[in-house]
């Protein structure tokens, strides 16, 4: 398994393509995924793109998705762009 990708404290299009760079790497192979999202505390349009995109990417691939301790910050951006399905997370924050 991977180190687990930290998520940005502050998710904006300027840490996007970073982001990017270490989504591909860590669904590259086999192994499962696992994204580390305690530290968020603002999550951009930018970077809920990409976790959409990664999260349909594992899927297809059969591979599971982690999130691990998302943040109250992270959990309530989340919900309320309604992408709790999308990107993976339960109503209690822990990956679906």
């Amino acid at each position: 398994m991977h180190e687990p990708v930290i998520l940005p404290a502050n998710g904006t299009t300027a840490t996007a393509e970073e982001l990017r760079i270490q989504l591909v790497l860590a669904l590259d192979g086999q192994a499962p995924a696992e994204l580390d999202a305690s530290q968020v505390e603002n999550a951009g349009q930018a970077v809920l793109q990409l976790l959409v995109a990664a999260q349909a990417e594992a899927r297809g691939a059969g591979r599971p998705l982690t999130f691990t301790n998302p943040s109250a910050a992270f959990r309530d951006r989340v919900e309320r762009c309604r992408l709790t399905d999308q990107i993976g997370l339960d109503p209690e924050g822990v990956a679906a």
